[in-house]
C-alpha cells in the first residue's frame, strides 16, 4: 500500500519531471526559439496537476514517470 510520502515527489524529483515535460513541450513546437520560458511554466502546471491528481508520485519508476508525462502532453 502506498503511503502519503510515496505520493508526493521530492523537490529534485519534481524539478526533473518539470524538465522532462518542458523538453517534450519544446519538442512539440520543433524547438523553435523563444518559447523556453513558456514551456517551463506550462510544464510546472502540468506536473503540479499530475501530482495533485496523484497520477505521478515519488514511488513511480523513472521510466514510468517519463511515459506518464509524455502521454499527458499528447492529450493536451
Amino acid at each position: 500500500m502506498k503511503t502519503e510520502t510515496d505520493r508526493i515527489p521530492t523537490a529534485p524529483q519534481r524539478q526533473e519531471m518539470i524538465a522532462i515535460a518542458a523538453y517534450y513541450l519544446a519538442e512539440q513546437r520543433d524547438f523553435a526559439p523563444g518559447g523556453a520560458d513558456a514551456d517551463w511554466l506550462r510544464a510546472e502546471q502540468l506536473i503540479d496537476a499530475m501530482i495533485a491528481d496523484r497520477r505521478i508520485g515519488r514511488a513511480t519508476e523513472p521510466e514510468a514517470r517519463r511515459a506518464s508525462i509524455r502521454n499527458a502532453l499528447q492529450l493536451t
